[in-house]
């Protein structure tokens, strides 16, 4: 009978390698300050209306008399996908959303927020205080349910359209969540965000640095306005051309980016109805509600690329539930806990999400258990196959969107 644990798989952890593939020593603030050091010029966009605190500002109503003509929605988007890949990182369409859809859809989500809070429910914040803000995750999915002919209105629009088509092209997946920011709630460490920014350091070490650097290129990041922002109420902090930073999934913890971070980012203020893209690289986060009176919503727009796709549909579930008896069995033979390992990476879901964050939340760090780290806490603790299929039942169903 082999007493060795078998190293941690998942999203949360890894098998170590050999060494670091992408080293967090290689972070250096001087680098970092010759990247993001840098002016954006206007005459760079010429369908753009102003550089607003680093970011390309564009009038929708131009870019909606843009896109009419087919070879001239091709510039526009190629402008687009320029200032998101290679100048700051982020744009801003002001007016995107008409007032009246926005309102609409803002009664919805203050709706949700009431029905989450009437059944106990609160949702968390990856990088907030609990209680500084009200999230609704999976508003996307909620807001079809809760009102459809707003949510027609709303993600009709063409200006979400362009960003999605411009980032990522013409296959691609909507999510969204509300953030509610109350008056006096503290501003987010900057951070990255999905996929690799999601990781603890020691897991984000062991992707190379393709990885890293293919990572922002299989989401667009967004925010659309339910409210007018100004500064004093906290809109997202932005670091421009930081996204270009190549070891920036690893620094954004690290104290001096940290301070750097707090000297130079700029926030931009919006109107109701305007929508920001960026790069999920962009070290990022929202800002602290100053004010006494404004209630802060954003829904935050996670546009996801087809790219990241598999080819053919799968039951882990069911392939976890065939092999763990062998895996059980080769476990108390002796086997190479490696290469058992090796076999629960292969047969069960190693990545957490999607997920239901309302009933699946992230406990002691950003992510939530995924099936294998299931299977491999099962292995170590000898659970019999009956229980084990009762807890991947139980993970799939907290992973349902209803």
């Amino acid at each position: 009978m082999s007493d060795v644990t078998i190293p941690a798989l998942g999203f949360q952890l890894g098998t170590p390698a050999s060494g670091p593939v992408t080293p967090r020593t290689d972070c250096d603030l001087d680098d970092f300050r010759a990247v993001v050091e840098t002016t954006v010029d206007l005459a760079d966009y010429p369908h753009a209306s102003a550089i607003e605190r680093g970011a390309v500002a564009y009038e929708a109503a131009r870019l909606r008399d843009a896109i009419r003509d087919p070879e001239s929605a091709v510039a526009v988007r190629n402008e687009l996908t320029r200032a998101l890949r290679d100048g700051p990182g982020i744009i801003v369409l002001a007016g995107s959303i008409a007032p009246d859809v926005v309102d609409r859809v803002t009664a919805a989500f203050e709706r949700l927020i009431a029905q989450q809070k009437a059944a106990g429910l609160a949702a968390g914040d990856h990088y907030a205080k609990p209680g500084a803000n009200d999230r609704v995750w999976n508003a996307f999915e909620k807001l079809a349910v809760e009102d459809p002919e707003a949510f027609v209105d709303y993600y009709s629009n063409d200006m979400i359209r362009l960003g999605a088509l411009s980032w990522l092209g013409p296959a691609y997946q909507i999510s969204s969540q509300v953030n509610l920011v109350h008056p006096g709630g503290e501003a987010q460490m900057p951070h990255r965000d999905y996929h690799v920014g999601f990781m603890t350091d020691d897991l984000a070490e062991q992707y190379p640095l393709h990885a890293h650097t293919m990572s922002p290129y299989l989401t667009l990041q967004g925010a659309a306005a339910h409210c007018d922002m100004p500064v004093e109420s906290g809109p997202t902090m932005y670091l421009p051309h930081s996204h270009k930073y190549p070891h920036g999934f690893l620094a954004w913890r690290r104290p001096e980016f940290i301070e750097y971070f707090r000297e130079h980012h700029v926030q931009v203020p919006l109107k109701k109805g305007d929508i920001v893209f960026f790069s999920p690289a962009m070290f990022h986060g929202a800002g602290t509600n100053r004010t006494t009176d404004i209630e802060r919503m954003a829904n935050l727009l996670q546009i996801s690329s087809a790219m990241a796709r598999a080819m053919e549909t799968m039951d882990h579930e069911r392939i976890a539930n065939a092999v763990y008896p062998v895996l059980l069995r080769r476990q108390e033979e002796g086997v190479d806990p490696v290469l058992l390992a090796n076999a629960v990476a292969a047969a069960a879901e190693c990545y957490a999400f999607p997920t239901n964050l309302d009933r699946d939340p992230p406990l002691g760090g950003l992510t939530p258990p995924s099936q294998a780290d299931i299977v491999t806490e099962a292995l170590a603790a000898r659970t019999p196959p009956a229980a084990l299929a009762d807890q991947l039942a139980a993970h799939k169903h907290r992973t349902l969107s209803h």
